[in-house]
């Protein structure tokens, strides 16, 4: 089983020597391996039981570490990058031939990142390569937020993981990209639109594939529990459901329908940042409770509600 700890030198010696350990950052825990080794990156694909055409994300400390494996660095990806890393922003660029292919499933771009954590932002200094991380669990289950989460979900299958406390955002990063149309978000995360536009002006969105996604984490189906997940209201639950069988995922309210114990409320305040920060926790444990149905609120779409409503909407995909 995965020893949990805080020692960069322990996480360091594991990835120079072609392990993949878990990472903390402020957004989820993420699965690191050697970027620049297709070994390490096999082995990250292998233990999430992650398809290839998905790609990786890469992590880094500094824009000139960045600028060592991208080809170019448009003008609206430099200012999001002054103005928002470290951050939950993933930027999608050029990649030059040392990043591996199967770090990019073929493509010809790469997703960057400086991840604003200080326990990664230190292993991140000492190593002479960037780590590949995406999050840290089996792939399409709920992400992980916590170092126990990942032991749980992967703990028998790696040595080490980093452990940073509890991930502050609770949502992956938004990933951006840039063509002659302007910016295009691929994948709402904790970075908001409004955040983003501030900067570079309009943004597109174009956030979900079924097959040969252009970024990580765009397939259609994804963030799972193993309970269903359905979006809509406990009192239509309750037409198929008894009320003892039933989970709810909400927003600010309990529902005086289904017994308390059985339901997590992600911000009694109403805050988008609050509620996506305790979303995946609120999802893992639903799943762990004795009941058939997961009922799922959906935020107001707007600041960090609409990527909390990205992930539940494909939490609800039914395969």
């Amino acid at each position: 089983m995965a020893e949990t700890g805080t020692h960069i030198e322990t996480a360091k010696k594991l990835l120079e020597a072609g392990e993949v350990i878990g990472i903390p950052t402020e957004t989820v825990y993420g699965l690191a391996g050697n970027a620049l080794d297709p070994e390490a990156v096999l082995k990250i694909f292998r233990v999430k039981n992650r398809p290839s055409f998905d790609p990786l994300i890469v992590h880094t400390d500094t824009l000139g570490k960045v600028e060592q494996f991208v080809k170019t660095l448009p003008d609206p990806a430099r200012r999001l990058a002054d103005r928002f890393w470290p951050g939950p922003l993933t930027l999608l660029l050029p990649k030059k031939p040392v990043i591996p292919d199967l770090v990019t499933s073929g493509l010809d771009h790469v997703a960057v990142r400086i991840p604003n954590h200080p326990l990664t932002l230190q292993l991140l200094a000492r190593l002479d390569f960037p780590l590949a991380a995406p999050s840290a669990n089996p792939f399409g289950y709920i992400s992980p937020t916590a170092a126990g989460h990942v032991v749980d979900q992967l703990g028998d299958q790696i040595p080490y993981v980093l452990d940073g406390g509890s991930s502050q955002v609770g949502i992956e990063s938004t990933i951006i990209g840039f063509s002659e149309g302007g910016p295009v978000v691929y994948r709402l995360g904790g970075m908001s639109l409004e955040q983003l536009e501030k900067v570079v002006g309009k943004v597109s969105v174009r956030s979900h594939s079924t097959s040969n996604p252009k970024a990580p984490g765009m397939l259609s189906s994804h963030y799972a529990p193993r309970i269903p997940v359905v979006l809509q209201t406990p009192e239509a639950a309750l037409k198929d459901h008894l009320p003892e069988r039933i989970g709810v995922l909400a927003f600010r309210h309990i529902s005086p329908l289904i017994p308390a114990e059985q339901q997590q409320i992600l911000s009694p305040a109403g805050d988008e940042t609050e509620a996506a920060r305790h979303l995946f926790a609120a999802m893992r444990s639903l799943d762990a409770m004795n009941i058939d149905i997961i009922v799922a609120e959906l935020l107001p779409d707007m600041g960090l509600g609409r990527a909390v409503n990205d992930r539940l909407r494909r939490a609800a995909v039914k395969l």
